[in-house]
C-alpha cells in the first residue's frame, strides 16, 4: 500500500468529526472546515497507516506537496526530498506555522483500523495529526478572500533526531524573512476542547552522556594492586548527579539520570572497560551552555584518586523551548476565540526535548500544547504503542493556528 493509496482508502470511508469551534471563525474559514475536515481526518489516518521515520518522510512529504499544488500554491522541498516549505500570501509580514513529520521506531499496539501498516514503525507522538492540521490550515488559508500578509508553513523533518530536522530547515532558509512563528504540539493528558500555553520555558534541552571507564583490570582477591572499575562506575553513578546539583543553579531544573551500565561477567574479576550511559535536562539556556565543562571536570575529580582512565562522549542535544510572551498570548487568545474564555490554561514545564527550540534562536514564537484526551477513559501517553487521539482535536488546531497566523499579521 502506497500513502496516496492509503488516503484514498480512509478517505472513501467519510471520517466526520465534530467542529467544536464551528461559527467562531471567519465565514471562509468556518466554510473550508464545513467542506473539508473529514479530509483532515483522512489525511492523519492515511498518514497513520503509512509512517516514516526521520529524514525518510518522502512519501510524507509528497502527500502534503500535492494537496498544496492542488490548490495552486508552490511548496518547495528540501534537497534531501523530504520536508517543505510552502507561503500563502504576499507582503512583508510574515508569520510561519510548523508542524513535524516524522515516525518513531516502535511497534503500534492500538489496535486501530488504521494501525501502521510498516514493521516497528509508528506515529507514537502526534506528527501525524500535527501535519494534518498544519496542512489544514494551510488550505483554509488559501481560501480567504485576502490575507495581511505571508503565512510559511513548514512541514520539519526528523523533529525525533538529534539535533532535529529544526536544523536542516534553518540552514535551507527557512526563517528568512520570518518575524514569529507558532507550533501545537498534542497532550494526552490535556482534554479536547483545551489549549496548554506558557511563557519561558516549556521543555527542556536534553544531552546524552556515555562515559567509558578503562583499568588494567584484576582478581577481586587483589583490588590492591589494581583499579577498581566497577567500584569507580558506583562513585559516578552517585555522586555525578549529585555534585552536578551544587554546580548549576536550582532554579534551573537540571537533571542527570542513568539509563545503561555495563561492566564484566564474572563475579571474582575486576574488569578493565565499563561503560555508563544518561541523559541530562535543562530549562535554562545558559546552563545548558556550560553543562558539557562542568560535567567534564567533575569526572575527572570523582576518578583521580581511583586511578581510573575514562572518555566522555558528550552529544549535545536541543535547547529547551522558551517561549515569548506575546506569541504565547497570542495562542491563548487564538484558544479562546476558537473555543471560550476557558479554553486556555497553563501547561506545566516539560523535561521532554523538542527541536521546536532551533527556530526561537533565530525569532520569537511560541509552542503550545493541543488537548487530545477524550475527557474518559486512559490518558495513552506519548512515545508509547498505545498511544492514541480524540480526532476530534484535528478541527481545533486548524481554527487555532489559522486565528494565531492572522493575529500575529494584523497586530
Amino acid at each position: 500500500m502506497t500513502l496516496l493509496d492509503a488516503h484514498t482508502d480512509l478517505l472513501s470511508s467519510e471520517p466526520v468529526v465534530e467542529d467544536l469551534g464551528a461559527g467562531s471563525g471567519p465565514p471562509w474559514l468556518d466554510a473550508w472546515l464545513a467542506a473539508h475536515r473529514s479530509d483532515v481526518v483522512a489525511w492523519r489516518r492515511s498518514l497513520h497507516a503509512v509512517p516514516e521515520l526521520g529524514r525518510a518522510e518522502y512519501r510524507t512529504t509528497e502527500l502534503v506537496a500535492r494537496r498544496l499544488m492542488a490548490v495552486g500554491l508552490e511548496p518547495r522541498t528540501l534537497p534531501g526530498g523530504t520536508g517543505l516549505v510552502c507561503d500563502i500570501g504576499y507582503g512583508d509580514r510574515c508569520v510561519a506555522l510548523r508542524a513535524d513529520l516524522d515516525a518513531l521506531p516502535l511497534r503500534e499496539d492500538t489496535g486501530l483500523a488504521f494501525a501502521s501498516t510498516v514493521p516497528n514503525a509508528m506515529h507514537a507522538c502526534g506528527h501525524d495529526a500535527h501535519t494534518a492540521m498544519l496542512l489544514g490550515a494551510g488550505l483554509a488559508l488559501a481560501s480567504a478572500p485576502s490575507l495581511p500578509g505571508r503565512v510559511r508553513l513548514i512541514f520539519q523533518p526528523a523533529e525525533e533526531v538529534q539535533p532535529g530536522g529544526a536544523v536542516d530547515m534553518v540552514a535551507d532558509g527557512a526563517m528568512e524573512g520570518v518575524q514569529r512563528i507558532f507550533a501545537l504540539h498534542c497532550d494526552p493528558r490535556l482534554e479536547v476542547g483545551k489549549l496548554g500555553t506558557r511563557v519561558g520555558p516549556i521543555t527542556s534541552a536534553c544531552d546524552l552522556l556515555e562515559v567509558t571507564l578503562t583499568s588494567a583490570g584484576g582478581h577481586t582477591a587483589r583490588p590492591h594492586l589494581t583499579a577498581d572499575l566497577v567500584l569507580s562506575l558506583g562513585l559516578l553513578v552517585t555522586q555525578l548527579p549529585l555534585l552536578l546539583t551544587r554546580h548549576v543553579d536550582p532554579r534551573s531544573g537540571t537533571v542527570l539520570v542513568w539509563g545503561a551500565v555495563q561492566a564484566g561477567e564474572a563475579a571474582n574479576a575486576i574488569p578493565r572497560h565499563g561503560i555508563l550511559r544518561g541523559t541530562l535536562r535543562t530549562a535554562d539556556h545558559a546552563t545548558w551552555m556550560l553543562l558539557e565543562g562542568k560535567v567534564r571536570g567533575l569526572i575527572e575529580a570523582i576518578l583521580a584518586p581511583a586511578g581510573i582512565g575514562f572518555s566522555l562522549e558528550y552529544t549535545r542535544g536541543v535547547p529547551p523551548v522558551v517561549n515569548d510572551a506575546v506569541s504565547s498570548g497570542m495562542l491563548a487568545a487564538a484558544a479562546a476565540t476558537t473555543l471560550g474564555p476557558d479554553a486556555s490554561t497553563d501547561a506545566e514545564q516539560s523535561t521532554g526535548g523538542e527541536d521546536f527550540a532551533w527556530y526561537l534562536d533565530h525569532l520569537p514564537g511560541a509552542l503550545a500544547r493541543l488537548g487530545v484526551w477524550p475527557g474518559h477513559g486512559p490518558m495513552r501517553d506519548l512515545h508509547q504503542s498505545t498511544f492514541d487521539l480524540d480526532e476530534r482535536a484535528l478541527p481545533v488546531g486548524v481554527r487555532i493556528l489559522t486565528t494565531a497566523a492572522l493575529t500575529a499579521l494584523t497586530s
